[in-house]
């Protein structure tokens, strides 16, 4: 239970980390262009990044050979989230951008769940999880009106 509600805590955690850096970057991107502030974000991501690496001793960065050309080319969704940012946050607002951004993730995450897509265990849409996909799509509706 208690490693249950650690993993909802870092969920959510990530999602407040995309709702404070949404608006952060769509302001950037308009300020300087959507693929500047990207490279802005990426580079304080990588130097952030390998700090957190060297304080962990390396983890296995020694095999990134091994790792898939999908995996070595999935920067490029963070060069098209932080465009789409740089579009939507000053016509919509925070909200809307990021609600649109929630809405997309869920389609991709039940697609890549249902065909067990990158590694993921295989999670068939049911109708359950067809229900709960509608009422956040309600939700989404409500809050682009």
């Amino acid at each position: 239970m208690l490693e249950t509600l650690l993993v909802v805590g870092i969920g959510l955690a990530g999602g407040i980390a995309v709702g404070a850096q949404a608006p952060i970057a769509g302001s950037m991107g308009n300020r300087i262009g959507g693929a500047a502030g990207s490279l802005i974000v990426h580079l304080s991501g990588a130097a952030a990044s390998l700090a957190l690496l060297i304080i962990r001793g390396g983890e296995n960065i020694s095999d990134w050979r091994s790792l898939p050309w999908y995996m070595l080319g999935s920067g490029v969704f963070g060069l098209v989230l932080y465009l789409s940012l740089s579009q939507t946050i000053p016509k919509l607002g925070a909200t809307s951008a990021i609600t649109l951004i929630v809405v997309g993730q869920l389609m991709a995450g039940m697609v890549i769940d249902h065909f067990g897509l990158f590694e993921v265990s295989a999670r068939s849409v049911d109708l359950r999880r067809i229900l709960a996909t509608a009422l956040l799509l309600a939700g989404a509706y409500l809050m682009l009106r």
